[in-house]
């Protein structure tokens, strides 16, 4: 049975997809942005305004952009996947020629009524090309240098797009996301032991560079591999987020100070506590307890994808369901170790909770699309 035969037969209609939603992870996820919105409303001193009631309300357009695309067949989404790809190009482009200006970075496009940040996007467009890609492709090729080489271009092109405005943090992620999608789709091994050969090497002259005409970082970043070495080499200049950040998480202790009680939030020592370093905030005021619970409910929403793709019979379903699991587990795993010191300090969001629009969309639309797996999956007629 070709590909689009198996999936028009098994697609179901009308008010049975909505009944076929995986309504456990769509339970999780509104679980995790409920967590969000307590910690927004916390972080700005017991009132809505201004972060947790636009988070709401960009939440509430997530959830229908998510239903949007679950409803659309998963086949779709497959051969829409080159296109996607294409356009996310053109808006890192576009960031390129014009892009907004924020933080000492040219990273969104002002639309007016938000600020798209288009690598965001480049984060599941990028995989839903590589799962399309793995899909079209036979098995027996897959680990032939030829046809390995060529996503590693649909790689590389975005992530040195993205470097270059500069995100380090978000060049990072593209990369281990592609490397990890080409790794379960069966590339071999031993392309995986060259590239982290090849990283260390990098690496090395990395630290080379520096200070030469051929630098190869900036020099906040630079900055940021000291301060995350030895944070208190400049405890109120560049070590002054990570000394903070530590600070709030060793107060919380088990249970933690309560909610609005964490000082270092209320008192604004804690600088980016509505975005990056909001965990530290929710670990102040709710303990070990707390963080350990908003870890769980990841780890859940994370299972889910898996299973999801598991449940599947097609490759590009479950590739692109892996993928985007990969990409969500990059997401918190680098945030929280990023603010208790155990990674450099990078700009990458924790989904679902920290404030910001850009994020929030794009990560509702690709669970959209794990949705639309769940949904078009083969059943048994009863």
């Amino acid at each position: 049975m070709s590909y689009l035969e198996y999936n028009v037969k098994s697609t179901p209609t009308g008010l049975r997809k909505i009944l076929y939603m995986n309504w456990p992870l769509t339970l999780l996820l509104a679980s995790v942005a409920g967590v969000g919105f307590l910690m927004l409303y916390s972080v700005a001193g017991g009132s809505y305004s201004p972060w947790a009631e636009p988070q709401m309300k960009r939440f509430a357009l997530g959830l229908a952009v998510m239903t949007a695309v679950a409803l659309v067949p998963i086949w779709f989404w497959r051969n829409m996947a080159v296109v996607a790809y294409c356009i996310s190009i053109l808006l890192l482009l576009a960031v390129e020629l014009f892009g907004t200006v924020g933080m000492g970075a040219q990273r969104w496009i002002d639309l007016g009524f938000m600020r798209l940040q288009p690598s965001e996007l480049m984060k599941i467009t990028m995989v839903m090309l590589l799962a399309a890609y793995y899909d079209w492709l036979p098995g027996q090729k897959t680990s032939r240098p030829i046809w390995v080489l060529i996503p590693v271009m649909m790689i590389l092109l975005p992530t040195f797009m993205v470097l270059k405005q500069p995100d380090l943090g978000t060049a990072i992620l593209l990369l281990a996301a592609g490397g990890g999608l080409m790794f379960l789709a069966g590339v071999h091994w031993a392309y995986f032991a060259a590239v982290i050969a090849s990283g260390v090497g990098v690496i090395v002259a990395v630290f080379k560079s520096r200070g030469t005409d051929w630098q190869m970082l900036k020099d906040y970043q630079y900055r940021r591999i000291d301060t995350f070495l030895d944070p208190s080499t400049d405890p109120l200049g560049a070590g002054y987020h990570i000394t903070q950040s530590k600070i709030a998480l060793g107060s919380g202790g088990w249970s933690g100070r309560g909610f609005m009680q964490g000082t270092q939030s209320r008192l604004n020592f804690l600088p980016e506590k509505h975005t990056d370093f909001i965990f530290t905030t929710l670990a102040e005021e709710f303990g070990f307890i707390g963080g350990f619970s908003l870890l769980l409910l990841y780890s859940l929403i994370l299972l889910f994808c898996i299973a999801t793709a598991l449940a599947t019979r097609d490759r590009f379903s479950s590739l692109v369901t892996l993928g985007i699991g990969i990409n969500f587990f990059l997401f918190f795993a680098v945030n929280m170790s990023m603010v208790m010191g155990l990674a450099p300090v990078v700009g990458v969001p924790l989904p679902m909770v920290s404030y910001g629009g850009s994020a929030m969309l794009v990560l509702m639309a690709a669970f959209g699309i794990v949705h639309s797996a769940h949904i078009h999956r083969p059943r048994h007629r009863v």
